[in-house]
């Protein structure tokens, strides 16, 4: 196994798509995952779990919240890391139509007034957004107070999540629940722990990988780097990680699989500078990374993202970016029936 070969195999190791985990710790190693659409969440975590778990079943989902995390976007996280996740001192840049202010639609006593009425409805048990909005529109809501209660970038919602109030249930429809009582740590002590598992999981990987990864300026990358016991690998470039294991030889890592079904805005594809992916070729990078900032499920191909793939309603749609050869087809074919067993068709493009 090349050094190139071995440290790939050791991120998809410590990623959990060669060494299978259940759900929740899953969702605590990879700091949460990244949640636009339920269906990518739960199809990351499919890939990652034993055969035979079923990630969506609803005590999983309990054991879950989704709310704004790393680099100001929606995750699911272990219910347990809402005090790392929202930790003191934390700003994602927040609008004032996010913050407990007053903005251009609405006064900060209406706003107030609305957060607490927001907050005993939920807690009465009325939690999909569209109810809490018809009961707000009952209870005096204007259409201009509505665009900042109910912001479709966050507004009254994202402000009562953000400090940790509520969270989204993990779900695809759009409701909510109560958070339970915690403490949030302090900034720098959850700094440096996201740091950790980054380095840990994601690693070997690249001073630009972290910048990236966190949307940190590289000199704070290197103050937690600093603090960790980090190991050093090369391969062209100088990548690092958290020894949390004593696997050194390519022996002590399965080897690469055939092929992978990624999930859209899979980690994978996420934790790492995209224009520097060891896995994505830069030729292929907006064949996965679009202009309009979506992530596509990528189809991880001897270790090399290869193609990509769209699955509905038993079809599944495939588009490679590169000759894979009858074989391979074969082998990317053996891995469809896989994960989806009860496939119907498939359709290459």
């Amino acid at each position: 196994m090349s050094s190139l070969d071995l440290c790939k195999a050791k991120i998809l190791f410590r990623q959990h798509l060669t060494a299978p985990a259940e759900p929740v710790r899953v969702c605590k190693d990879l700091n949460g995952l990244q949640a636009q659409f339920m269906r990518n969440v739960f199809h990351s975590l499919k890939i990652r779990c034993p055969e035979g778990t079923e990630p969506d079943c609803q005590e999983i989902r309990d054991r879950l919240v989704k709310s704004w995390t790393l680099r100001g976007t929606v995750h699911v996280f272990a219910k347990e890391d809402l005090s790392l996740f929202l930790h003191q001192g934390r700003d994602h840049f927040l609008r004032p139509v996010d913050r407990m202010e007053a903005d251009e639609y609405i006064t900060l006593d209406r706003k107030q007034y609305f957060a607490d009425r927001i907050l005993s409805l939920i807690g009465e048990g009325i939690s999909r957004r569209e109810e809490l909005k018809k009961q707000c529109f009952l209870e005096g809501m204007t259409d201009r107070e509505c665009e900042s209660l109910f912001n479709s970038w966050g507004g009254m919602i994202r402000y009562l999540a953000e400090t940790g109030k509520i969270s989204y249930l993990v779900q695809e429809e759009k409701a909510f629940q109560r958070c339970p009582d915690f403490d949030p740590m302090e900034k720098e002590a959850a700094e440096l722990e996201l740091a950790r598992r980054y380095f840990t999981f994601f690693g070997p990987s690249s001073v630009n990988d972290a910048a990236y990864y966190f949307k940190a300026p590289k000199s704070r990358v290197r103050g937690w780097m600093n603090k960790l016991a980090l190991k050093e690998v090369k391969t062209g470039e100088t990548y690092r990680y958290e020894a949390e294991d004593d696997c050194e030889a390519p022996a002590d890592y399965p080897e690469i699989p055939d092929c992978i079904f990624l999930a859209g805005f899979d980690q994978l594809l996420l934790g790492y500078q995209k224009k520097e992916s060891l896995f994505l070729p830069p030729e292929h990078l907006r064949g996965i990374f679009n202009l309009s900032g979506i992530v596509m499920p990528g189809i991880l191909y001897q270790g090399r993202v290869a193609g990509r793939w769209k699955e509905k309603n038993h079809k599944l749609e495939i588009q490679m970016f590169e000759q894979v050869g009858e074989k391979g087809k074969k082998k990317i074919l053996r891995q469809a029936e896989q994960c989806w067993p009860d496939l119907k068709q498939v359709k290459w493009n």
